[in-house]
Order: structure tokens, then C-alpha cells, then sequence
């Protein structure tokens, strides 16, 4: 038994110092001094005038799902037009804020405006919102509001 002892660690001990001479031989073989400074070469390449931490604010994570897309910000819904409407698998809604030139595009479940009204249905003639306020006696009341097509 004590021979296993004195031979593993006589052992331990020659790998420790070979250790050393390995790491100055591969120091040697190669002119990088740092490789872990070097770009990632999976990363796509940065494009002019483009920083890392602009790149990092474009990037979004919204609802769990990466994202690149602004969220739009709507104000107030009645400053919102449906201008169309994309009936199928998954339903959508296209629309314009009053004075505005883009088109958003809404889908069900979307929280909008201010009050945080949920977009509850796209039906072909419009959309459904649904607001949650609070009367005069203090209960809750849910305010529903269609808004049709319109050019």
C-alpha cells in the first residue's frame, strides 16, 4: 500500500512539472498572445460606424422571442385607423396612427394606447379592443370599443 502511495505521488509530481514545460513549448509554437480578445468567428462582422453597444440596443427580446422590429407605439386608440385586415391562420391587423405615414401591424393579444387596451378580435369588418377601467363605485368594468375599416 505504501508503495502505491510513493508511486502516485512521485507520478503527481513529474506531471506537475511537465505541465509547466508543455505550456512554455505551446507558448512557443504560437505568435497570438491573447486568443480570447480575438473575434468570435461565428459573430457577424460589425458594419461602419456601428457600435457594440448599438448593436446590443437593436437586439430586443419581447414576449420571450428575439426580435429586431420596433414595438409600435400607440398613444392613444383613438388616433387609430385599421386601414385592412389579413384574415387566416393567424389573423392581423393593418393599421395608421392619425398623422402617420408607416402601417403597423397588429395582432390579437397586442396591448395598445395608454389605458392598455387588448386587441381581442380581427374580424373582417374591423377589430375589437377591450379596456379595463374603474367606475365611479370603485368595480372593475371592461370597455369594449370596435373600430371599423376605414380609408
Amino acid at each position: 500500500m505504501m508503495t502505491l502511495f510513493l508511486m502516485v505521488c512521485l507520478s503527481s509530481g513529474a506531471w506537475a512539472q511537465g505541465g509547466t514545460r508543455m505550456r512554455e513549448t505551446f507558448k512557443a509554437m504560437t505568435a497570438i498572445e491573447n486568443p480570447f480578445e480575438l473575434r468570435d468567428p461565428f459573430k457577424a462582422p460589425l458594419l461602419k460606424g456601428e457600435t457594440e453597444a448599438g448593436r446590443q440596443t437593436k437586439s430586443l427580446i419581447r414576449d420571450g422571442i428575439y426580435t429586431n422590429i420596433e414595438q409600435a407605439e400607440i398613444k392613444d386608440i383613438s388616433t387609430l385607423r385599421i386601414v385592412g385586415v389579413m384574415i387566416g391562420k393567424e389573423r392581423r391587423a393593418l393599421a395608421k396612427v392619425a398623422g402617420g405615414t408607416n402601417i403597423i401591424v397588429l395582432k390579437e393579444g397586442m396591448r395598445l394606447g395608454s389605458d392598455n387596451a387588448e386587441l381581442k378580435a380581427i374580424h373582417p369588418g374591423g377589430v375589437i379592443l377591450v379596456e379595463k377601467l374603474v367606475n365611479v363605485y370603485g368595480e372593475e368594468e371592461f370597455l369594449e370599443t370596435v373600430i371599423p375599416i376605414s380609408q
